[in-house]
C-alpha cells in the first residue's frame, strides 16, 4: 500500500537536481510506493521531463503527480510555490489524519527520512528535520563544512541552556533546531487548520510552522529526523539557506567571524519565558515574537578550521 503521507516539492529550473531527490526518495526503507507532488512553477528548463524520467527509472516506487503552472510576477515566489506543492499533496491524500512532508528540489535525503518523520508524527506535531551540508555535492567546500561545524555547537549550547532554564514537555533532548521547508512534516489536518502555507514571498516555512502552532501544533525536532541540502549560492528562494551559503563563503574567504548572541542573551531569554509561563501565559510564543532581536554581540566561537 502507499504510505498515508505526500511529499510535497516546488521546483523552479531544477533540471540539474530534481532527478537526485527522486532517486533519494526511490531508496527510501519505508515498504509501498511513494506520493510525490511536484509543483514546477516559472521554469524555462526541463524540470518536469527529468522529473518524470527519474520518477520511471524508479519502477513504480515513487508515483509523481506533476503540476505546471506560471504563476505571475507578482506571485513567482517561494510562497506561491510551496503552497501549489502543498496543496496538491493535500488533494492526493484527501483526509485530515494523513501527512504532509515537504521539501526541496536540492535536498538529497537518507533512506531513514521518511521513517523517522513518520516514527516522530503525530496528529498534532510539527516535525522538523536537521539540514546537513551535502558534502557529494560539487558546491561543497572544506571552509563552509567547517563553519557550519563551528554554528553547531554554537547552537548545541543555546539548546543546552534552554533544556536546563525552560525545558519543553515535547521537544525534549537530544534535539537540534531546524525547522525550514527543507524538511517539515505536518498531518492534513493541522496543516488545514493552519490555514496552509502563506503565499508571502520568503519565510513561508516559518510562517507555516507558527502559523501551525497557534493552530495547537507542537513543534518538535528529533535528532532522528535529518536531511541533506545543496551548499549552492544562488537559491531560487530570496533569503533562504543559499544566501547563507553565500554568506559563509564570504567570511571564509574574508578570514571574518560571524557575530551572533551572546549566549547571556539566551540565558536571559530562558528565564523570560519560564516567568511569563509561571505567570500564567498561555501564548509565549507570540509575546516572544514581538520582542526585538537579540544583538548580535559575540564572536561565533572556535577557531578557523581548515
Amino acid at each position: 500500500m502507499i504510505a498515508e503521507l505526500s511529499v510535497c516539492v516546488p521546483a523552479r529550473n531544477e533540471a540539474e537536481r530534481i532527478t537526485t531527490l527522486i532517486s533519494a526518495l526511490g531508496d527510501q526503507d519505508i515498504d509501498g510506493p511513494i506520493r510525490l507532488a511536484l509543483c514546477v512553477n516559472n521554469s524555462d528548463d526541463d524540470s518536469a521531463g527529468r522529473a518524470r524520467d527519474a520518477a520511471d527509472k524508479t519502477r513504480g516506487r515513487v508515483i509523481l503527480t506533476i503540476e505546471e503552472t506560471e504563476f505571475p510576477d507578482a506571485l513567482a515566489h517561494a510562497g506561491s510555490a510551496r503552497r501549489a506543492a502543498m496543496e496538491l499533496g493535500r488533494r492526493l491524500l484527501g483526509h485530515d489524519a494523513a501527512y504532509l512532508l515537504t521539501t526541496d528540489a536540492d535536498c538529497r535525503p537518507p533512506t531513514t527520512w521518511i521513517s523517522a518523520n513518520l516514527a516522530a508524527a503525530g496528529p498534532d506535531r510539527i516535525v522538523g528535520g536537521r539540514i546537513e551540508i551535502d558534502q557529494a555535492d560539487p558546491d561543497c567546500e572544506p571552509g563552509l563544512l567547517a563553519l557550519r561545524k563551528r554554528f553547531d555547537l554554537y547552537w548545541e549550547h543555546v539548546r543546552a541552556i534552554e533544556d536546563a532554564i525552560d525545558p519543553s514537555e515535547w521537544d525534549v533532548a537530544p534535539r537540534h533546531g531546524d525547522h525550514t521547508g527543507a524538511s517539515l512534516l505536518l498531518s492534513v489536518g493541522l496543516y488545514r487548520r493552519a490555514g496552509g502555507v502563506p503565499a508571502i514571498p520568503t519565510g513561508e516555512d516559518r510562517a507555516l510552522v507558527e502559523a501551525a502552532i497557534q493552530a495547537g501544533g507542537r513543534l518538535v525536532h528529533p535528532a532522528s529526523v535529518w536531511t541533506r541540502t545543496s551548499p549552492r549560492r544562488v537559491g531560487r528562494a530570496k533569503g533562504g539557506m543559499a544566501a547563507d551559503m553565500a554568506a559563509w563563503a564570504a567570511a571564509h574567504g574574508a578570514q571574518t567571524t560571524p557575530l551572533v548572541p551572546a549566549f547571556q542573551h539566551w540565558r536571559d531569554r530562558a528565564h523570560w519565558r519560564r516567568s511569563l509561563r509561571g505567570a500564567g501565559s498561555t501564548d509565549v510564543a507570540l509575546a516572544e515574537r514581538a520582542l526585538p532581536p537579540m544583538p548580535c554581540d559575540m564572536p561565533l566561537p572556535g577557531g578557523w578550521m581548515s
